[in-house]
């Protein structure tokens, strides 16, 4: 990490620590979960489509220690809220809220692992805004899973044994928890109420630092990774335009998530085919995006025409299959003009065939190309959120500043909310 946002972790972890306390339960269990950014791969996971990502330096802080009973107890000291539950597979989970979140974890571990389970007293902050696009809800939940797994000594247990091999294998099941999906042999349940995939919890738990890497999804598989340029560091905007996955954006989220599950549904209808995601259809057929286009023709579904089919389909095929793997190429062998451009493409499609951008973000993105960004791109669920650029590292300040004067003089409506910092690509789970 850059040293300024080390120092920063090193001051939550005081707080933290103040706020747990000690006693002679065993010892306290530290470590810092990054958020994620998505360079590329809007809505492209859950259809097993390709992302590019890394991780962020910003994130969560936490510290845990065992306790001798059932109470689970979280603390979150930078908003000075708290919460304290029996862990229960029958544990009632609240409709919104973060208490979603440690909840919803709770519940699945015990439903998914057989045997006495302990609780655990939490303690956390964080340094990524809630509801912004860089994954805060994926980064608590990891957290809290973490934190309750090496408490139970969960990866001991033969059901976690004969599922879970891998780091890989871990996010998939950290994004069935949040999505309430079976994951092999463990069980699916209720999750948070969104239809999504795994790409935050793989970018948290396997991130490459001063790298991007490129995975695809159901299941999760690495691809490759490409070194960041060492003169570049992306400079972030919050918009101030929240995007809540368990509150007002879900429901548009889910939309986008419904529409891939059509296009697939409806293909499956008319070729009698198999395939289990977007991504498997397009690629058992020679002709795989022509042939798949002349059946959403004529396709209906609930709540989606055609056209509508048409452009989910359209977004996701140039996502995955042309914008994801030729930016990654063309970073690899520095031509950042190419990257650019392949990035603005991503952008329009977002903003003209999958259509979650709102105002703020465009013009976040037409800034920061025209202050001289190398690239720059809206990311996360959309409806609201934030917006990267890449940046020249020694012009960063700069640069947000400019941009910050820029959007706050079209949106001032959005100067306590909004945020404009600078990461590089950070760390994954770090344990201390």
């Amino acid at each position: 990490m850059a040293i300024a946002e080390a120092q920063n972790k090193a001051r939550l972890f005081e707080r933290i620590g103040q706020a747990l306390g000690t006693n002679d339960d065993g010892e306290i269990l530290r470590y810092h979960v990054p958020g994620r950014i998505e360079v590329l791969g809007k809505h492209t996971d859950y259809a097993g489509g390709r992302s590019l990502l890394c991780a962020a330096e910003q994130g969560i802080c936490i510290a845990a220690r065992r306790r001798p009973d059932t109470i689970i107890s979280v603390a979150d000291v930078v908003h000075g809220e708290t919460t304290r539950f029996h862990f229960s597979a029958d544990l009632a989970i609240p409709s919104a809220g973060w208490e979603v979140y440690p909840k919803t974890v709770a519940r699945r571990i015990a439903r998914n692992f057989q045997g006495p389970l302990l609780g655990a007293a939490v303690a956390f902050g964080s340094d990524l805004p809630r509801a912004a696009g860089m994954s805060s809800s994926s980064a608590l939940v990891v957290a809290i899973f973490t934190a309750l797994a090496i408490v139970n000594q969960l990866d001991q247990r033969d059901a976690y044994r004969l599922a879970i091999q891998r780091p890989e294998d871990l996010a998939e099941y950290l994004g069935c928890i949040e999505n309430g999906q079976t994951f092999r042999s463990l069980a699916g349940d209720r999750g948070v109420g969104t239809f999504g995939g795994s790409e935050d919890h793989t970018a948290i738990l396997n991130a490459r630092p001063r790298h991007l890497v490129q995975y695809s999804f159901c299941p999760v598989r690495l691809e490759g990774s490409v070194k960041l340029p060492d003169d570049c560091i992306f400079v972030i905007a919050i918009s101030g335009v929240v995007a809540d996955k368990t509150g007002s954006a879900r429901d548009k989220y889910n939309r986008a998530s419904r529409a891939a599950q059509a296009v697939l549904e409806a293909w499956q209808s008319e070729a009698g085919s198999r395939s289990q995601t977007l991504a498997a259809a397009i690629s058992s057929l020679t002709n795989g995006p022509e042939t798949i286009r002349a059946a959403l023709l004529h396709a209906r579904a609930a709540d989606f025409d055609s056209p509508a089919l048409l452009r989910r389909f359209e977004q996701f095929f140039l996502e995955s299959e042309t914008f994801v793997p030729q930016a990654s190429a063309a970073l690899a062998r520095g031509d950042l003009k190419n990257f650019g451009d392949l990035v603005e493409g991503s952008q329009q499609a977002a903003e003209e065939l999958l259509g979650n951008q709102v105002g703020e973000t465009m013009s976040l993105v037409r800034n920061a190309r025209m202050l001289g960004a190398y690239a720059a791109s809206a990311f996360g669920a959309g409806f609201g959120g934030s917006v990267w650029a890449l940046v020249e590292r020694d012009h960063a300040d700069a640069f947000a500043n400019q941009w910050r004067d820029a959007y706050l003089a079209q949106y001032p409506e959005h100067t306590a909310r909004s945020q404009f910092f600078a990461t590089s690509a950070g760390p994954p789970l770090i344990h201390l």
